[in-house]
């Protein structure tokens, strides 16, 4: 009996298949049709997952706080400017300078040329200063009955994206995932046993195979009221498994629970997990671990589940509990292990792999801001699904190459940002920057359509007998430079970055 008195285990087994044989999974594992039919490229795989109605939400937001900020200064941001954003924030990440200080990566000497190419630091600071994903006048009123208020709209949107586009194999898992955050908020979460310790939980249901992230959900802390939450893993579980059917979920002791493998098998999925020893629904005799040899493993049975005890050496035990097994098959000759061991090893580390994986190249920078925090993981977690995809659309693309992810990661930063370099009207201050832009807007528009620059009569020279300095008049009030160079021909005030220097001939 069970120490709760209230489940009988058996310590014969019915020498049956697994569980699953039963259970047909109806959807076919990989990219579903709708993935098929509109990802053509890399960028339109990305763009699945960061859509164009997700992207209004961000620039209407956006706009509304940058004009609040800067006034009559604020330039409107549109959708082209946003993707060079999320271009500039990838490719720092696929170069590993997501630490790196802001100016270090446009500085001259030990920054990237592509940065300086795309836009200037002004301009990245002024976006990542007023980037909003919600209005700000009526967030309190939101607040009060949603923690996640700040984000909520674009995260709901996304999350509902990530089970369109891929289906999962027979194996998921169901993990958390604590993104690193120190700054404040109402729900950040201290977890000694991570290695940041510090930061924003985040439940995900995964892939096994692939690690897709296929449902997320933010972890807000206690409800209202102070009362926490009974049977926290098992309502996460049935949650994340929302629109799944026939397949296996695989997760920890948190989550597993003899209640919980009942209620999944109510909608024809099976569980796969260890098991906390202090559970009443576990027999005392399946924990004694004294006087048992090591590699030795005892079973218990119901109609439905199995239990199994594993010593992996002296003293200590691992306890499983298992709705796809139906028996205590051993599997390895080397360590004796139970078959329900082997399996769960294998299946386990969908969430870890996802977490280690999109950690790698990340695009997170450092900010105070937490619904910043959390649209950065938003946006690691779109590329890495969105590499998934193209991966399984085109086995042959860059075939026999190392870091595939890594190229996949440059290339999609390229494509974001080479549409806003095409339109840029001034040239970067240094050579290999404007070389690049001149570059990509001759493919762009043609070798002689482009001209970046004034006509040569736009000459600058300073004014005879002058030292005060205004406002650059090609920057405008948004950039804010000051110079005491003017035109040779209209008196206008213009910087160094949108002069032309001719020899006495050219001028000529």
């Amino acid at each position: 009996m069970s120490k709760n008195g209230r489940i009988e285990w058996s310590t014969c087994s019915r020498n049956e298949p697994p569980r699953m044989a039963a259970n047909v999974i109806r959807m076919l594992p990989g990219p579903t049709r709708l993935a098929v039919t509109h990802a053509q490229d890399i960028k339109s795989s990305f763009d699945l997952f960061m859509p164009s109605p997700i992207k209004k939400i961000i620039l209407d937001c956006t706009n509304l706080e940058g004009s609040k900020v800067f006034g009559e200064r604020w330039k409107v941001m549109d959708e082209t400017g946003l993707d060079a954003y999320f271009g500039v924030l990838i490719l720092a990440g696929v170069f590993r300078s997501n630490g790196e200080a802001t100016e270090s990566l446009w500085d001259e000497e030990t920054g990237r040329e592509l940065f300086r190419s795309t836009m200037s630091l002004e301009t990245f600071k002024i976006i990542s200063r007023t980037i909003r994903f919600d209005d700000r006048d009526d967030r309190p009123a939101r607040r009060q009955r949603d923690k996640l208020a700040a984000i909520r709209m674009v995260w709901d949107k996304w999350v509902a994206r990530l089970p369109l586009f891929y289906n999962p194999g027979p194996n998921v898992t169901v993990d958390e995932q604590l993104m690193p955050f120190r700054g404040r908020c109402p729900f950040r979460q201290y977890i000694p046993s991570k290695p940041a310790k510090y930061g924003i939980k985040i439940w995900a249901a995964c892939d096994a195979a692939s690690s897709y992230a296929w449902n997320l959900q933010v972890y807000t802390g206690k409800r209202h009221g102070g009362a926490p939450e009974k049977n926290q893993g098992m309502r996460v579980v049935l949650d994340l498994a929302q629109g799944l059917s026939g397949h296996n979920i695989t997760c920890d002791n948190f989550f597993t629970s003899h209640e919980l493998g009942q209620e999944l098998l109510k909608r024809k999925l099976t569980m796969l997990g260890t098991v906390r020893k202090n559970r009443t629904e576990l027999p005392p005799q399946l924990l004694k671990k004294e006087d048992r040899p090591v590699q030795s493993s005892k079973f218990a049975y119901t109609a439905d589940t199995t239990l199994a005890s594993y010593v992996p050496k002296k003293g200590k035990n691992v306890v499983l509990m298992s709705t796809l097994h139906r028996d205590g098959r051993i599997c390895g000759q080397e360590h004796q292990k139970p078959e329900m061991i082997m399996d769960y090893n294998a299946t386990k580390g969908g969430v870890d792999n996802l977490d280690k994986l999109v950690t790698a190249y990340s695009c997170k920078r450092k900010t105070l801001r937490w619904p910043l925090v959390i649209f950065f993981d938003m946006l690691d977690i779109s590329a890495y699904n969105a590499f998934v995809i193209w991966r399984a659309q085109s086995p042959e693309w860059n075939r026999g190459k190392l870091q595939k992810r890594r190229l996949f990661l440059e290339e999609l930063g390229k494509t974001l940002v080479r549409p806003h370099i095409a339109r840029r009207q001034n040239l970067p201050r240094t050579p290999v920057s404007a070389a690049i832009v001149r570059r990509i807007q001759e493919e762009h528009d043609g070798a002689t359509s482009c001209q970046i620059t004034e006509p040569p009569s736009a000459e600058p020279e300073i004014v005879a007998g002058s030292t005060k300095k205004k406002r650059c008049e090609a920057c405008g009030p948004m950039m804010d430079r000051k110079t005491q160079y003017t035109c040779k021909q209209c008196k206008k005030y213009i910087c160094n970055a949108h002069t032309v220097r001719l020899c006495p001939s050219c001028v000529v």
